[in-house]
């Protein structure tokens, strides 16, 4: 391995721990509380040992800081204006490969106080520029650019390394290998044609020219179409070509590998290769044709055999492998058949996050290995007839890499300690050596607070001029690590480098980070306040880290305001104001929603956003996560997207996204366009037989709708017209196949239709017509019937065949009968075009067998079987006998008979009917005359019953058999007598006579006494006013009453009655009424009866239209200025309660306070069916019969109610349950005169 002549590698000690300037990236909560219990800054140990404790405790802490805490920070960022010594910036890779068609540019950029100089060295001495004319460095850099257009850029490789130096120390970049690229041509050669056998294995070998770097192989035709490979034929990773077997198809004469080189953007091709693939007999003759000119392979058959390794040889191997490359492992067989290889390794598992399989399983490829990646991999090739396995051990090395990352640069105020560390690791273990300012360390300039141990440097009580760089070179065998860290030594007081009053912006409920950027020597103590310096911040919700960023971890908008961070050293303060804004979120409150449309319709997808209102929002939509088509269909709103007519490329993957400046939320839904699929094709008919064939056919488009089934139709053009389609089978949609059974005699085509959820698809285009042969019919007629039309026929009758049943030409059906039971021989009749048959003169109602049988011209169907049926029917000669009946009870008779034979029905038996009906009462000679009553009894029955009879009643009856035909004749009639029942209610209960305390009840018997009454039952209760009922009184009553008087009752109360019949059975139901007793018989007398009163009823519309002719003609006179005389308008209207209007005004005079709301006489009486007394004397009685009214001196009435009081001391009792009083009159009136 070759090393860089002075290329070293500096790790920063514990004192970048309070770095200046490093990022939060870099800051754990081990960095903020630092090893000693507080900031972990150098100055805590220098105190110490000033205080008199001896070298070693102190430098041995601080190495132990280091270990400890170099992985927390990072590189310092001194500000420019300060002095300090280079740091490259930027440099080319290790590796430079020289592009032909640029010129060469080997970058070196540094910075540092004052700007740094540069010069280079080429293969370990100083490479002078002026004796190189295409060669400068750019301005204020190092970078070399090399101009190749004038000279050969071979002559421009080595290895360089730039150096960057000031007078505050020296940096220097990696050695950089700059290489020219080579793409060789391949040797020529004359390649023979190979001539191999079938199912032997094959390899085709590549062998590219070296070049470097090294080139892509693939195999290709003449075509430059790539070869096709598969589990049997696989390149491997050399570039051959292997055949675990070869096939016939595998002859061809342009088998070409081709090596690409990229970095000369050059191909080359080897010469092409022939291959011919032969049996043995092809062998055989054309042996003689390639004898002298071929390489024979094998001359005797192949037989299939287990697999064999082709790739690589032996049971096992070893590979070594470096950390962090790839790691590729390859094995390819040879078997027949073709072997699977699959991949194990032996103890541990596959990393499946970074192993993948090419080639067909031939390749497993691990990428960024690491040390656990070490261990046996066992590949193993297997066919039906075994298996073989092959080892590869797998060793990992590894060159040179960073523990705890690269050194950070350190700075140091005067007096302070620090320490640099070089902490690297490697496989084998690395060595370290340390330079300062490009030269070895032990050559350097002694400094006597600079003390190397192995990958450390302590620097103690460092001075002013100790800033120097300082390289680590860090090497094994497989690489190197160079790296630069300086140690500045400075006094600076405190700055904030963050600008002045910058403005945060945060979400809420996320955390928000104020930057203090700080630098200082001695390390500024950073310290945070809000608002103002008074308080001191919640160390719950607040966390100040090391680098200064004051980090709050849930913002609330309680938290907006101003921030200050105030550094301070023993130099100087240092302030600076920051201000933080508390934003809400942005949240989509609706997404957008799975959509299934079809196709051409519209869709929309909403997205409701809420957000930040003093945020500006940005929608956006992408599909399929880019930008959406440049399409007018698609319609971006403010929060919705409408797609129009919508096509089959529009489905996808639609998301909205919101963005503000600070934040963002998205939400995505997916479109799926669906239609009715689209029709079937190639329908090819296969399997020709007579009776069946094979349709397979390929399914349309199903436009993301899955075809449910197929309907396979079918059309006969020799027996219908064209274009009569007629289902004949379904399939499920995964099927492309229908096996059909076919008729005899058809010419069919067929077609097929696809069904999704959308629909029925078009028809797919018919096959090809398929004609199938005529034959004897395959069945006969069905539904075989016999019956009669009249009662000396017999007519069969058949469900006649299609013409798909017919089989062929000539279709005829042979009838054939004969009475049952007889053995007699069968009638037989040829029938053509029709479906039924009729035979004359058959004994009525016989039975017989018939037979249908189908023939044609090329024979008849089987035999048929025999069916049955009847000749026609007569009517019944007979009526039925020993009729008796048995009456159960007052309401029900059951009658029984004795059937008629069937000989005498003559026909179906259908059942037997029962006439009957009522003669007369029996307490009663009169007959009633009632229509006859038929209940009819299906079926073959002895008996019947007959409810709803009524009751002491004389009944007569016959009984009747009937069939298909009619009914025979009657049974001789019979009389029953049904016994006594319970009496019906009585037809009528009125109230008469009421009094104080009696009233009179009046009643009719019931209709339906249902036998002898025996007498009659009262009962009474009291009813309050609650609907309660009082205490029952019952009174027995005689037979031949029909009233009753009731005294000693209460006045003024309401009672309800109940009244039945009674007879040897029991009582019946009763009928209800209601009366009450009354108070003042006259006033009630009276009041019913002026509201009833015609010419009441015509003064009432009289008065009322008066008014409404006085107010048109009050407001004509106001128009016109004049006076209406108050005379004639009290004249023209006599109603008491008709008000006078003013003279002036033409308005209604006012009622008197004290009768404004009294209700009038005439309304509708209480429940309890009395009139109160009442104080006002405006009855409607008085004023229908003449009492005294109140007029003014000029006949008019005055406006207010007055006068004497008229006595009531009886009220009107209501009249039987059903009566109620009508509505008054007087209300309606008042209302009218309200709405006038």
């Amino acid at each position: 391995m070759r090393l860089p002549l002075w290329g070293f590698m500096i790790l920063t000690g514990i004192k970048c721990e309070s770095a200046r300037t490093c990022p939060l990236d870099h800051v754990t909560e081990q960095g903020e509380a630092g090893l000693f219990g507080g900031r972990p800054r150098c100055r805590t140990l220098m105190m110490e040992r000033r205080m008199g404790e001896p070298h070693s405790l102190p430098l041995l802490l601080l190495v132990v800081g280091a270990v400890l805490l170099g992985p927390l920070v990072s590189t310092l960022d001194v500000p420019l204006d300060l002095p300090q010594p280079p740091t490259i910036t930027h440099q080319s890779p290790k590796d430079y490969i020289i592009d032909p068609r640029e010129n060469i540019v080997i970058h070196c950029e540094a910075k540092g106080k004052p700007h740094p100089s540069f010069s280079w060295t080429r293969n370990g001495t100083h490479f002078d520029l002026e004796q190189h004319p295409n060669v400068h460095m750019r301005a204020h850099s190092g970078t070399l650019v090399v101009d190749i257009s004038r000279e050969r850029a071979e002559h421009y490789e080595g290895a360089y390394q730039c150096t960057a130096r000031n007078k505050h120390g020296t940096a220097v970049s990696n050695d950089i290998m700059v290489r020219q690229p080579r793409s060789p041509l391949w040797s020529k050669e004359k390649i023979k044609p190979i001539v191999i056998q079938e199912g032997v294995s094959l390899v085709l070998p590549c062998r590219p020219p070296a070049g470097f770097p090294p080139p892509i192989v693939f195999w290709m035709d003449n075509n430059f179409q790539r070869l096709p490979q598969s589990n049997r034929v696989s390149q491997s990773l050399n570039g051959d070509l292997y055949f675990s077997n070869v096939l016939h198809e595998d002859s061809r004469s342009d088998y070409i590998c081709y090596a690409r080189f990229p970095h000369t953007q050059t191909i080359q091709q080897k010469q092409p290769i022939a291959v011919k693939v032969l049996n043995l007999d092809a062998i055989n003759e054309t042996m003689e044709a390639f004898y002298n000119d071929t390489d024979l392979f094998s001359e005797e058959p192949v037989d299939e055999r287990k697999p064999t390794f082709l790739i690589p040889s032996g049971p096992s191997r070893s590979k070594m492998v470096l950390r962090g490359q790839v790691l590729e492992m390859e094995c390819i067989a040879e078997g027949l058949p073709t072997p699977d290889i699959s991949w194990a390794k032996v103890s541990g598992e596959l990393p499946t996050m970074r192993a993948s399989f090419l080639h067909h399983q031939k390749i497993l490829r691990i990428v960024n290995v690491s040390e656990a990646d070490a261990g046996n991999y066992r590949c193993t090739a297997r066919n039906r007839l075994g298996s073989v396995h092959h080892t590869i051990q797998v060793t990992v090395k590894a060159a040179p890499y960073w523990i705890s990352g690269a050194p950070r640069n350190l700075v140091l105020a005067p007096g302070e300690n620090g320490v640099l560390m070089c902490r690297a690791s490697g496989t084998p273990k690395p060595g370290i050596q340390w330079a300062m300012n490009g030269v070895p360390i032990e050559y350097a300039p002694k400094d006597p607070s600079r003390k190397v141990e192995d990958d450390t440097i302590i620097f103690t009580d460092v001075q002013t001029g100790s800033s120097a760089v300082y390289q680590c070179n860090v090497s094994n065998q497989h690489g190197y690590l160079l790296a630069n860290a300086f140690v500045n030594v400075l006094s600076e007081p405190p700055r904030v480098l963050t600008p002045a009053n910058k403005v945060y912006q945060v979400i809420k409920n996320h955390r928000a980070l104020l930057e203090c950027t700080y630098f200082g020597s001695p390390i500024p103590k950073i310290t945070w306040f809000k608002e103002s310096r008074s308080g001191t911040l919640d160390a719950e919700t607040h966390k100040e880290h090391d680098n200064g960023t004051l980090e709050i971890r849930v913002a609330q908008p309680r938290n907006s305001g101003k921030y200050t961070c105030v550094a301070r050293n023993s130099l100087g303060i240092y302030e600076n104001h920051v201000h933080l804004e508390v934003k809400e979120p942005t949240r989509i409150l609706r997404q957008p929603e799975y959509r299934v449309v079809q196709r051409g319709r519209s869709v929309v997808f909403e997205c409701k956003v809420k957000h930040d209102p003093s945020l500006t929002p940005t929608m956006t939509w992408l599909k399929d996560n880019g930008e959406l088509p440049d399409d007018e269909r698609f319609v971006v709103d403010a929060d919705s997207l409408t797609i129009g007519d919508v096509t089959e490329s529009d489905a996808g993957v639609y998301t909205c996204i919101m963005n503000t400046t600070l934040d963002h939320d998205s939400a995505s839904a997916e479109l799926t366009v669906v239609e009715r699929p689209e029709p079937p094709t190639d329908l090819e008919l296969t399997d020709h037989k007579k009776r069946s064939v094979q349709l397979t056919w390929i399914p349309g488009d199903e436009h993301n709708s899955p075809i449910q089934k197929f309907v396979i139709q079918y059309e006969d053009s020799l027996h219908h017209h064209r274009g009569h389609w007629h289902n004949l089978t379904e399939v499920p949609g995964t099927k492309t196949t229908a096996h059909l059974k076919l008729s005899p005699y058809v010419h069919y085509n067929f077609r097929v239709l696809a069904i999704n959820s959308m629909g029925v698809s078009r028809p797919s285009f018919p096959s090809k017509m398929y004609k199938t042969e005529p034959s004897a019919p395959d069945e006969n007629p069905t539904d075989v019937h016999g019956f009669g039309t009249e009662h000396d026929n017999l007519v069969i009758s058949w469900k006649p065949l299609s013409g798909l049943q017919a089989n062929g030409p000539g279709l005829h059906y042979r009838v054939m009968w004969r009475q049952k039971m007889m053995d007699s021989e069968w009638i037989v009749a040829t029938v053509a075009n029709n479906s039924k048959f009729v035979v004359s003169r058959t004994p009525t109602f016989v039975p017989y067998e018939l037979k249908v049988q189908a023939v044609n011209d090329y024979g008849a169907a089987p035999e048929p079987a025999v069916a049955y049926g009847h000749s026609g029917e007569d009517l019944p000669v007979a009526a039925p006998e020993s009729v008796q009946a048995y009456v159960l009870n007052s309401t029900l008779a059951e009658i029984h008979w004795e059937p008629v034979t069937q000989k005498l029905i003559r026909g179906y038996l259908k059942g037997y009917k029962v006439y009957y009906w009522r003669e007369r009462s029996l307490h009663k000679h009169n007959p009633h005359h009632t229509e006859k009553q038929i209940l009819t009894f299906s079926g073959n029955h002895s008996k019947g019953k007959l409810p709803g009879l009524h009751p002491f009643s004389l009944y007569s009856f016959n009984v009747r058999v009937f069939n298909g035909k009619g009914e025979g004749p009657p049974s001789r009639n019979q009389q029953f007598e049904t016994p006594e029942g319970v009496p019906g209610a009585p037809s009528s209960l009125t109230v008469t006579n009421p009094n104080l305390d009696s009233l009179s009840l009046e009643w009719n018997p019931p209709r339906d006494q249902n036998g002898l009454l025996t007498g009659y039952t009262l009962k009474y209760h009291p009813v309050n006013n609650s609907n309660e009922l009082g205490p029952e009184e019952e009174l027995a009553l005689a037979a031949n009453e029909t009233s009753v008087t009731l005294l000693n009752l209460k006045y003024s109360t309401r009672y309800k009655f109940y009244l039945n019949a009674k007879t040897r059975k029991g009582p019946g139901p009763a009928v209800t009424q209601e009366a009450v007793t009354i108070v003042d018989e006259a006033v009630a007398s009276r009041q019913v009866d002026i509201a009833t009163q015609g010419w009441f009823i015509g003064l009432m519309c009289a008065i009322a239209l008066l008014i409404l002719i006085l107010l048109i003609i009050c407001f004509i006179q106001r128009n016109k200025g004049g006076k209406y005389p108050v005379k004639e308008k009290e004249d023209a209207h006599t109603d008491p309660e008709f008000q006078p209007m003013k003279d002036e005004d033409c308005t209604f005079g006012e009622y008197s306070d004290n009768e404004d709301h009294k209700p009038l006489k005439g309304s509708r009486t209480p429940s309890s069916g009395t009139v109160k007394r009442d104080d006002s004397d405006d009855s409607l009685v008085d004023y229908g019969e003449g009492g005294d009214g109140q007029f003014n001196e000029d006949g008019s009435f005055i406006g207010q109610y007055s006068g004497k009081s008229v006595s009531r001391d009886t009220a009107a009792a209501a009249e039987g349950h059903e009566s109620s009083e009508a509505p008054s009159p007087i209300n309606a009136m008042n209302s009218l005169n309200s709405f006038v």
